[in-house]
């Protein structure tokens, strides 16, 4: 017989407090934000400290501090104690300098597209992103006229990158291609891991002259300079040609349709007969789950025009630009992104 006392009942949120906590969810996230571009993570390393001691290290005002403190400390991200002072908890040190995650990146993000999240209605209504209507540009071209904003955009998704390029990498075969084309791939943190874990490879870097400054620096940083080329270049104008496989990470989810479509025509007229295509892409899932993709398309519709899709809507764009996609390859990806291998099987008119 079972004696054990029967294990504490939890009861799930009514309703209500789940609708309220996500209205009021915008201040937990500029109250992190605050605390990340402040330093409170790091100031806090070596030990609890006064709100006002914080204040003064900080350049804040110790009673917003206080309350700012206090507020997060209810979330779990930093803990008061008897004698008001506040210290680290697990959540809180991720924000600090150097932590693993790059969760610290994140929660300083807002910068980047707080008040275009704020006008998301418009981009509901409209369908175009809210960011060109705010800043009167593209959020490219923006990044590329404020390089404060861009050095923290470039750091995003070489973090980004870092975290899921050895599982990515390690989720297709390169045996049968010899050369690599990269076309948006960055500053090459993706095109260099897979280099690195097939040395028979070359590679070839293609983005936007603004970036391939960048792009070598980390092809010299990683002993690849010799086995990889960057290009800089448009390529809703022209795609390099001479490649074994062409690689498309994260570049179709920022485009609509109309460009997503340009660009895959562009591949296709650079591809030969032989050449496979790789998309690397976050791919939405049925049903209700939540998942990342749901929040990069809208991301996507807000900041850039462009748009998360499903695995059989990125089929489709396939079909219609001359490709058949031969399968989607699951991987060990944190970000759950899909690797769809793809290959010409029609020619383009015009």
């Amino acid at each position: 017989m079972d004696t054990s006392a029967p294990a504490p009942h939890t009861p799930h949120p009514s309703p209500a407090a789940v609708l309220s906590g996500l209205i009021r969810g915008y201040w937990l996230t500029q109250a992190v934000y605050v605390a990340a571009k402040l330093g409170i993570a790091d100031l806090l390393q070596d030990g609890p400290q006064r709100p006002d001691a914080l204040a003064q290290a900080a350049g804040a005002h110790p009673g917003a501090l206080t309350s700012l403190l206090r507020l997060l400390a209810s979330q779990g991200v930093f803990a008061e104690d008897a004698h008001g002072q506040f210290a680290l908890t697990p959540p809180a040190t991720l924000l600090q300098t150097g932590a693993p995650g790059a969760l610290r990146l994140q929660a300083l993000s807002p910068q980047l597209w707080w008040r275009s999240v704020g006008d998301l209605l418009y981009s509901v209504q409209t369908g175009q992103p809210a960011y060109d209507r705010l800043y009167g540009m593209a959020f490219h071209d923006a990044m590329e006229r404020d390089p404060e904003a861009a050095e923290l955009y470039n750091a995003l998704l070489a973090a980004g990158t870092a975290q899921d390029a050895a599982a990515l990498a390690a989720a297709y075969d390169f045996s049968g291609a010899r050369t690599v084309i990269d076309v948006g791939g960055g500053y090459g943190g993706f095109l260099a891991a897979i280099l690195k874990a097939n040395p028979h490879l070359q590679g070839l870097l293609f983005d936007r002259p603004a970036v391939i400054a960048g792009a070598r620096r980390v092809m010299e940083a990683e002993g690849l300079a010799t086995r990889c080329e960057c290009v800089g270049g448009d390529f809703f104008a022209a795609v390099p040609s001479g490649g074994d496989l062409y690689l498309l990470k994260w570049v179709l989810l920022g485009w609509d349709d109309a460009q997503a479509r340009r660009l895959l025509q562009n591949c296709h007229r650079a591809m030969s007969a032989q050449a496979k295509l790789l998309l690397v892409e976050p791919l939405i899932p049925p049903g209700n789950t939540p998942h990342p993709a749901k929040f990069s398309d809208v991301n996507m519709w807000v900041n850039y025009g462009g748009r998360a899709r499903t695995e059989a809507e990125y089929g489709a764009l396939l079909a219609a630009t001359g490709f058949t996609m031969l399968h989607t390859i699951p991987t060990a990806s944190a970000q759950q992104y899909g690797v769809m291998e793809a290959q010409r099987t029609t020619s383009l008119s015009g």
